[in-house]
């Protein structure tokens, strides 16, 4: 009863987590400048200069009344409250506003026609991370201070030191035909081919897998050391407690005290980050989905930071915070299930 209600007081704290977190980002985009109404005074300040002449001749196309019409048009008129609530409740947290940058096109179809892409990106790469961590972290750990731990760190270490994005960039140059003489395995960019819609269903798979296998592959790069050692830690933590050494003394074999207590307890740090597979479909490196011109939720909302275009950033924004904040409570759940013995009332 008591975790019960521990999770029902979580589920209700993530409404004003999420109104806090909407409020501020909503507020200092009012405040950013380059918004909507400043790009539309300088694109009808730059047919004036084109069409007369530059400096105060542009600066006088533009009316006072004018301003207040644009800003009238995008509601910027209108009190913080109001904009926020309209925001909030009239357009379904910006999901119905149409975007300022891609015209009769809202947010939600947006955020939709890049939902597939980073979907299959993200769970590929969070599956992936996982099944090579946790075993080569076991690996290391039973095989402490010896060549193979040794060995494995020096790989670890240099990879986590090269940036995802300059590793990708050293992918293409090698893999995607970039440079005259090396090998071209795979397509340089996209997610899939120009001549996909006429492919047969195991065509459309190899070449999806083309396409995403370097860049799953930087991704997974990014989290290879952190969630490696943190796995092997972890292990060499539980193997060195009591309760390991009394499964010993009573006669029980290493590998028992290994996979029937050690392992299971070792895999709660692991649990920490077991809750952001609820949030797969946004995590795409935004720079990696830049450099191989990947259209996924990452190079959207990068597209939508710097264009302005606050209905898209927002709408994207408002779906990471919620999937998050539910993602931390999954996490706890899975404490639970790891080690029921915890107890979150006295944390």
């Amino acid at each position: 009863m008591e975790r019960l209600n521990y999770f029902i007081r979580r589920f209700l704290l993530v409404i004003p987590t999420f109104l806090g977190i909407t409020v501020l980002c909503f507020g200092l985009i009012q405040f950013v400048p380059g918004g909507p109404v400043e790009q539309i005074i300088m694109k009808m300040k730059g047919i004036g200069a084109g069409e007369s002449s530059r400096g105060a001749g542009a600066q006088a196309s533009i009316s006072i009344q004018q301003r207040k019409d644009i800003e009238a048009h995008f509601g910027f008129d209108q009190p913080f409250y109001k904009r926020y609530w309209k925001w909030l409740v009239t357009d379904k947290l910006g999901m119905k506003m149409e975007s300022y940058k891609f015209p009769n096109k809202t947010a939600w179809q947006l955020i939709k026609e890049r939902f597939k892409v980073s979907l299959i990106f993200g769970v590929a790469g969070f599956v992936l991370s996982y099944l090579a961590c946790i075993p080569l972290g076991i690996l290391k750990a039973l095989r402490h201070n010896k060549m193979f731990d040794l060995g494995s760190s020096l790989v670890i270490f240099v990879g986590y030191a090269i940036p995802p994005f300059a590793f990708g960039m050293v992918l293409k140059m090698l893999f995607c035909g970039t440079v005259e003489g090396l090998w071209d395995f795979f397509p340089v960019s996209g997610f899939y081919s120009d001549n996909f819609a006429a492919m047969t269903f195991w065509e459309q798979t190899k070449d999806i897998f083309m396409h995403m296998f370097l860049p799953v592959l930087c991704y997974i790069i990014g989290n290879f050391a952190i969630l490696t050692l943190l796995m092997k830690n972890s292990l060499l933590e539980q193997i060195s407690k009591d309760y390991i050494r009394t499964v010993l003394a009573k006669g029980g074999s290493f590998t028992r005290a290994i996979w029937g207590h050690a392992f299971r307890n070792s895999l709660i740090p692991i649990a920490t980050g077991f809750g952001s597979i609820l949030t797969v479909m946004f995590a795409g490196s935004v720079i990696i989905e830049q450099v191989f011109e990947i259209p996924g939720m990452g190079r959207l909302s990068l597209e939508a930071i710097v264009g302005r275009d606050y209905p898209v950033f927002m709408g994207i924004l408002s779906l990471t915070s919620v999937l998050g904040l539910i993602g931390n409570i999954f996490s706890d759940f899975l404490y639970i299930l790891i080690d029921p013995r915890i107890d979150f009332q006295k944390n």
